[in-house]
């Protein structure tokens, strides 16, 4: 006989995500218009999540990283990311998370940082203090930070970082886990699903890819291995013949002393790297979400991991059922 896994927790605990570069917030809740339960926000209220923000970003305000241009520390790669160019984004983030608390009645926020947005959490988490006048430190908002598909450190080459200077400043003063020892937990999560090629010809070596290839050979650029390669060494600055989500390479996107997780087969994002041919494979994905969902709520302390390897505490039984954790 099959039996029905029992109906989710309420879990008020708040989430604010914050959107990637040119991300929308519509992205995480009516991805490239398709049906709602399609998105993010909606399989994390399938979890029980009731409490869920992001972080008011529209497609447009992306233009607003052009006030960069405007900062003299722009052009020697010495901006700060609560500059001009990025200073809009961490204000609203801090806000979102600010209001995320209240509306909780106080408790504090699980963020989760999707590409851009993981290392601009980091830069908005800062030292510690996330309310100087009131006295306010961040781990009295945050919880715990996740960061998925995120570009955690600049390349090699620090004058050719798109950033021009707010990632590496961001890496450098607050690196790794920065505040763990606040009581704040960090969860990273990385795609194994694009090996990078330097060549247009057809991709031999990466499975299921044939939907994206198509596209990217009638546009010229041949398939989705030459796209993630050029894009891990723009990224990296380094040859891009290594593996990650197709846009971001893996070693990338971990911080170290964080729970680092790699996911085998997950992409970047809710589309194909620069298509809107859409893919139910990346880290937000119904398919996906089990796959990393569960560790966070375990650094967050929201549930415990006993020996056998499953979920113990307030969500134990519904975690173990809709996680299928192995014993």
């Amino acid at each position: 006989t099959t039996t029905t896994p029992p109906p989710p927790p309420t879990i008020t605990t708040p989430i604010v995500i914050c959107p990637g570069f040119f991300n929308d917030e519509i992205d995480y809740v009516e991805p490239l218009k398709q049906p709602r339960e399609i998105g993010f926000v909606s399989a994390l209220e399938r979890r029980g999540f009731t409490n869920i923000s992001i972080v008011n970003i529209k497609r447009s305000d992306w233009i607003r990283v052009a006030g960069g241009l405007l900062d003299p520390n722009f052009y020697f790669n010495k901006a700060l990311p609560t500059g001009g160019g990025y200073g809009w984004y961490i204000a609203r983030l801090k806000a979102t998370i600010d209001a995320a608390y209240e509306e909780s009645g106080g408790e504090k926020v699980l963020v989760i940082g999707h590409s851009a947005g993981g290392w601009l959490a980091r830069a908005a988490m800062a030292n510690g203090v996330w309310n100087e006048s009131e006295g306010v430190k961040t781990a009295d908002r945050v919880r715990c930070l996740t960061t998925v598909g995120a570009i955690h450190r600049p390349p090699v080459d620090l004058n050719s970082c798109a950033t021009k200077g707010a990632l590496a400043f961001t890496d450098r003063e607050y690196p790794g886990a920065f505040l763990k020892e606040d009581g704040i937990s960090y969860v990273t999560v990385g795609g194994d699903a694009v090996v990078g090629i330097n060549s247009k010809s057809t991709d031999k070596f990466n499975d299921d890819r044939e939907q994206a290839d198509e596209v990217y050979k009638v546009r010229g650029e041949g398939s989705s291995a030459k796209v993630a390669y050029d894009s891990y060494e723009i990224v990296s600055g380094q040859n891009g013949d290594v593996t990650g989500d197709g846009v971001v390479p893996l070693e990338w996107t971990k911080l170290e002393g964080a729970r680092n997780i790699v996911l085998e087969g997950v992409l970047h994002s809710i589309n194909e790297a620069g298509t809107t041919v859409a893919t139910d494979r990346w880290y937000g994905s119904e398919g996906v979400i089990d796959r990393w969902l569960p560790v966070v709520l375990e650094e967050a302390g929201l549930v415990e991991k006993k020996n056998t390897g499953k979920s113990g505490g307030l969500f134990g039984g519904f975690m173990n059922d809709l996680f299928k954790f192995d014993s």
